[in-house]
């Protein structure tokens, strides 16, 4: 039997462990990114692992969330990660200079190669043949000093694309559609493959929205071939040795095979206040908007903000809306002020902002309150703009532009011919925001600097037999890893501080869960389907730590979010019944007795003593996550293992 892409990669850095799906495998990582949002942190757990340099390919370190410095707090952060990369061995990202996942496809993806980053989005790299993958702080720490990254075998699932797509058709509606197909728990425990003889007329900044945004159907990551297309990309980035060709065998075999005909597709929209709640743009036809936004990870290349140029050429956006561009990084600026396209969309009346992640982690340009926002970003989660009752709508440029333009939503079909946009051979190179690290005799010399808001991080609590505690909070179903911690300018600036930040936990939910945690003392949290979907933040898990909850329990989980918290050393369990989630409520007090053998068996019993009922709970826990979860958390494992 053939093998997949993945495969062929998963193969070539395997460590631990049989490419046999749902079981652990361990792999070599050959680059990691970090941003600063999570970097702090991922980086303060770097340095007690007492390892003098990082042990990967390639290590980069990217400012690109927090870049409001509306106070010494986020400055202060770039400080100590740009002063930690120089001395650790770490290439470092300039504000200013970019999106991360934008510039490491531009200047570091290589095919083939395994890439970790501390950001959810990091399967971007699959855009151009790497096998990239987001993970919480602690798996990027212990990667970058050598030691493996675990993950579960995912099966496969294979996405043929035939035909080709129409004038204002894009790939961000391809990536809605796969939305619509799958939902945000469709992906979960696979990799998704994509192929077929449509792709070939797919560019790869094309392939980067598709992938980047197959992180939001829950997927394990996602993946193109790396063909001629790729090579033509990396010679125009001036990176043509990097190139090697990638393709699935003939006889590869996939657990699901899903059939897309480009040509048949239509402009997309994901509605409040989920990526998969996904119709048809002509449907919203005449809805009003206030704001439109355009770029972030997903949709910020120059291919995104040459067709934008060209769309607003000559014309001017309604009055009734606010239209904002980020360009995804400073080769993407630099190169739209060069052509002049950056004045068509300066004279149509849009603001242009830094190059940086901005409105979509709610820092800037929150849309007014009720207001109707449409975003090229991969998330419209409740909240998340910064405007607490904002209703955002997910599209693609295109259509963004339309809704710009006219003051509602619209069909971008309507606008008339679609421009033509022609690509350059050659990309403008400029590394000169990108610091190399000094060398290992000049960063014996080094200091870190530390600002007064950065503060340790929580304890390790070894996980003991027996738990009995209070149920402090009970949630629904798909609670987001911004339900858990948001995001947002007023709070983004304290992720080095967890004390601090913890007053802001669950705030979405309830705002009372802080002080109602630190009362229990230790406690409980019951959840229900694709609990913890969304980013990477390894504070969902930390800051609940450090309120004091031992052990989540829900029907599922999302992916990334059960690694953080057996990272944290809270333990993950799940109803073997998903109906019995009914049957208990907040404030219940709970035991769990004989943890250690359940951990073993993969079965516990859930005492509700206010109820005076049991109810069954299943685990899947490796030997390694037992043994993560005894000692309290990755770190302290880690430490023990003298990894």
């Amino acid at each position: 039997m053939g093998l997949t892409i993945a495969q062929k990669i998963i193969q070539d850095h395997l460590i631990k462990g049989e490419m046999i799906p749902g079981t652990e495998i361990a792999l070599r990582i050959d680059q990691t990114l970090t941003q600063d949002a999570t970097g702090t942190m991922a980086y303060l757990e770097f340095e007690t692992m007492g390892i003098d340099r990082v042990r990967t390919e390639r290590s980069v370190a990217y400012i690109d969330h927090n870049t409001l410095q509306s106070g010494f707090e986020n400055a202060d952060d770039h400080r100590f990660i740009q002063s930690i990369a120089k001395k650790h061995g770490i290439y470092f990202s300039r504000p200013g200079n970019g999106i991360c996942h934008q510039v490491h496809l531009e200047r570091f993806g290589i095919p083939g190669k395994t890439l970790i980053g501390s950001d959810s989005h990091t399967p971007t790299g699959g855009g151009i043949g790497m096998l990239a993958f987001g993970a919480g702080g602690l798996d990027v720490a212990v990667a970058m000093g050598g030691g493996a990254y675990y993950i579960t075998m995912p099966k496969m699932i294979k996405v043929n694309l035939t035909g080709k797509l129409r004038d204002f058709v894009t790939a961000k509606d391809v990536s809605l559609e796969i939305l619509r197909i799958l939902s945000v728990k469709g992906g979960v425990g696979y990799i998704i493959e994509w192929g077929g003889e449509g792709i070939k007329s797919l560019s790869v900044p094309e392939r980067a929205t598709i992938t980047n945004m197959g992180t939001e159907l829950g997927a394990t990551t996602s993946i193109f071939p790396s063909d001629e297309v790729t090579k033509a990309f990396l010679e125009a980035e001036g990176r043509g040795e990097a190139y090697r060709p990638l393709a699935s065998d003939a006889d590869a075999e996939y657990d699901r095979i899903i059939d897309i005909d480009l040509s048949t597709l239509e402009p997309m929209i994901a509605c409040p206040h989920s990526p998969d709640n996904v119709v048809k743009v002509s449907s919203l036809k005449g809805t009003k908007v206030d704001q439109v936004c355009i770029g972030s990870c997903t949709n910020s290349s120059l291919l995104d903000m040459l067709k934008v140029a060209a769309l607003l050429k000559g014309k001017t956006i309604s009055p009734d809306v606010s239209l904002s561009i980020s360009p995804g990084s400073k080769q993407v600026l630099a190169m739209l002020a060069d052509c002049g396209a950056l004045s068509d969309i300066l004279a149509s009346g849009a603001r242009v902002l830094e190059c940086a992640c901005g409105p979509c982690i709610g820092m800037g340009f929150s849309p007014n309150s009720g207001g109707v926002s449409l975003r090229t970003f991969n998330r419209n989660f409740e909240g998340r703009s910064g405007t607490a009752d904002g209703k955002v709508y997910l599209v693609s440029p295109e259509t963004a532009v339309a809704a710009a333009l006219t003051g509602e939503i619209t069909d971008p079909t309507l606008l008339g011919a679609a421009p033509k946009v022609e690509m350059p051979a050659q990309f403008k190179i400029d590394d000169s925001a990108i610091i190399p690290p000094a060398s290992p005799e000049e960063a014996k010399k080094l200091e870190i600097l530390r600002g007064p808001n950065i503060k340790k991080f929580p304890d390790a609590k070894p996980q003991q037999d027996t738990l009995s505690a209070q149920l402090v909070l009970k949630v629904g179903d798909n609670i987001t890893t911004d339900h858990i911690m948001p995001a947002g300018a007023k709070i983004l600036p304290y992720r080095s501080n967890i004390p601090y930040l913890s007053q802001f936990c669950f705030g979405v939910c309830d705002k009372t869960f802080p002080e109602r945690a630190k009362e229990a003392g230790e406690s409980i949290v019951v959840g229900g389907m694709n609990y913890g979907q969304g980013s990477s933040r390894e504070h969902a898990a930390l800051v609940p730590l450090y309120l004091g909850v031992r052990a989540v329990i829900t029907k599922s989980f999302a992916r990334i979010h059960i690694a953080n918290l057996i990272n944290a050393g809270i333990m993950p369990l799940t109803f073997e019944n998903p109906e019995d989630y009914d049957r208990i409520d907040q404030g219940d007090k709970l035991t769990v007795t004989d943890i250690y053998s359940g951990m073993e068996t993969g079965k516990m019993t859930l005492l509700d003593e206010t109820k005076g009922i049991k109810i069954p709970l299943v685990c899947s826990f490796t030997d390694r996550q037992i043994a993560i979860l005894k000692a309290g958390s990755l770190l302290a494992y880690t430490k023990e293992q003298g990894e």
